[in-house]
């Protein structure tokens, strides 16, 4: 106490001092415990009915199943780059119209059918039907969305409804 009194402390203010460090320290120590005790809780769950060596094994035969998950993945991946190779030389985009080639029957009989690939490569087929000559079938070639001889205006009107169609190489790529 002689040395309270030397350097001028009151020593009811280290007392108070010390009953506040301790109320901390046992504050401390009661959420420690609470936490061990939530620890020990999640430990016994994970551990339920399992000895150490179950467990190891449990945790080997996992990493075994994500071992061949990924090269599962790998190998349906190469599939589907390769299916993907394929659709850009598919017929995907369409174009149909029908109409009436001869005025004569008032009938849409006659059609025009283009089928393209992602590219805008493919054909025109143009089937024209009358009833007093028969039918008439044509084809006729479209590279890179154009074709080299003269189109009908049905042709024509049939060629770019399937330009317009949106290809599956589009979708493809939007959902990469």
């Amino acid at each position: 106490m002689e040395l309270f009194e030397q350097y001028g402390i009151d020593i009811g203010y280290v007392v108070m001092g010390m009953a506040v460090v301790i109320l901390i320290m046992f504050i401390m120590l009661v959420v420690t415990m609470a936490k061990n005790a939530s620890m020990r809780k999640k430990y016994k769950i994970f551990m339920a009915g399992e000895s150490g060596k179950n467990l190891e094994k449990s945790i080997l035969e996992k990493f075994a199943a994500i071992d061949t998950l990924e090269v599962n993945v790998k190998d349906i991946y190469s599939k589907i780059k390769s299916i993907n190779g394929q659709l850009i030389t598919a017929y995907q985009k369409i174009g149909l119209v029908k109409y009436d080639a001869f005025k004569e029957i008032g009938g849409k009989l006659s059609f025009v059918l283009v089928l393209l690939t992602a590219e805008n490569n493919g054909f025109i087929i143009n089937s024209m039907h009358s009833s007093k000559e028969g039918c008439y079938t044509y084809a006729k070639e479209v590279v890179n969305g154009e074709a080299f001889v003269i189109l009908s205006e049905e042709e024509q009107q049939a060629l770019e409804e399937a330009k317009a169609n949106t290809s599956l190489k589009k979708l493809a790529e939007k959902n990469r």
